[in-house]
């Protein structure tokens, strides 16, 4: 079995600083490397990122959307579809759609970020996901270790890297170690 691995991150990337858009696009690329689908919210910015780099890689991308349709997804949302295999139109909007995102992913990884990515990271977290931090890319990023700590709630289940070839592959230990829990 492939790992499902969903990539969070901010819609809008002009907060993000330069580089995290090559390293989204470079995670999408390390995600099917390793044996991974890339799963994510079926939106711009960030994961679209991630999309274009896992589908240059010839791997497969599943997105889910907030919409209910294709056409609302285009039309209303104005959200893209190139770069995936497949789109769930959840019907679900924003909260609804992040709850299942997380929910079908064996993993979340993060990578620059705003509201809606700290939204994914705190349902991963409480749902006790496996969750990659990828710092130094900005936002929601680099703000989930202060997040943590001042929260007293524990850990959690988080590795952290700024490279994105060691952070899937540290992802996916941590993945597999919870799955030999179960």
């Amino acid at each position: 079995m492939k790992y499902k691995i969903c990539v969070s991150g901010a819609a809008e990337t002009g907060y993000c600083p330069k580089n995290a858009l090559g390293k989204a696009e470079e995670t999408g690329r390390e995600i099917i490397r390793q044996n991974g689908i890339l799963v994510t919210g079926a939106t711009s910015g960030i994961p679209y990122w991630a999309a274009i780099g896992a589908k240059e890689e010839g791997g497969t991308v599943i997105g889910l959307s907030p919409a209910a349709s294709e056409i609302a997804h285009l039309k209303t949302y104005r959200l893209p579809i190139d770069f995936h295999d497949l789109i769930i139109y959840t019907g679900f909007e924003y909260a609804g759609r992040n709850l299942l995102l997380t929910r079908s992913s064996d993993g979340t990884i993060v990578i620059c970020g705003r509201i809606g990515t700290l939204n994914e990271f705190t349902i991963a977290f409480e749902d006790k996901k496996p969750v990659g931090v990828l710092v130094g890319t900005g936002g929601t990023a680099d703000m989930i270790k202060s997040i943590v700590k001042n929260s007293h709630r524990g850990p959690g289940k988080i590795v952290y890297d700024s490279d994105p070839k060691k952070l899937v592959s540290k992802l996916i230990k941590l993945i597999n170690k919870e799955k030999s829990r179960k």
